[in-house]
């Protein structure tokens, strides 16, 4: 036992499913091991020099992204991105379009205001066809881009998507994304209503 430690440390688990393996042969298998059992085997990565080759964080993030990320393409923006990018709470504040900021009445279309001007429509494809289905026909066929470079509505953008449950999604996760260094503000739009109804509405609250 003493004369394998300096070999073998910390591997006395793997080391006793295959004794007799080549180095390469183990290294392959012990990594198996990792991710079968990935919190039986966290210990002993950290204390050998093995957590170089396989560090255990990056494994940890790796699965937690892979749960998130996994059905979606790879041409649409990741959920990782998406955090990043985005402004805190705190950070929201400071900003004047945040002010009054009411998320709407739930529905499958979103209205996103405070664009760049160099936002195009493939940008917001990229952001929001992320909680759109593409390989299902109906899903396809809801999503719908309106993005207004003319008049008094530029800057802002009209998107159908195929549910509202992926418009709750979409708003939560996209609202204050920087984008061209604008943080897009994200609501559910507002069906057209007359006008006094919009005003007897404010009066009531």
């Amino acid at each position: 036992d003493v004369f394998e430690q300096p070999q073998h440390v910390g591997h006395k688990k793997i080391e006793f499913h295959i004794s007799t393996e080549i180095p390469a042969v183990l290294q392959i298998n012990s990594e198996k091991e990792e991710k079968n059992d990935l919190y039986a085997t966290t210990e002993e990565i950290n204390n050998t020099g093995f957590g170089r080759i396989f560090p255990a964080p990056s494994s940890h993030d790796k699965m937690e992204t892979e749960e998130e990320d996994d059905e979606i393409p790879s041409e649409f923006i990741s959920r990782k991105d998406l955090e990043k990018n985005r402004l805190s709470r705190e950070e929201m504040e400071k900003y004047s379009v945040f002010k009054n900021y009411e998320p709407g009445d739930p529905n499958c279309r979103i209205y996103v205001k405070n664009l760049a001007k160099q936002v195009q429509e493939k940008d917001l494809k990229f952001i929001f066809g992320r909680y759109v289905d593409f390989q299902s026909e109906v899903e396809r066929n809801m999503f719908d881009i309106r993005l207004m470079k003319e008049g008094r509505m530029k800057g802002q953008a009209f998107i159908g998507l195929p549910n509202e449950k992926a418009a709750a999604k979409a708003l939560k996760e996209a609202n204050g994304y920087v984008l061209f260094e604008k943080p897009m503000v994200v609501q559910f739009a507002r069906s057209a209503r007359p006008k006094q109804d919009a005003n007897e509405g404010k009066r009531k609250k």
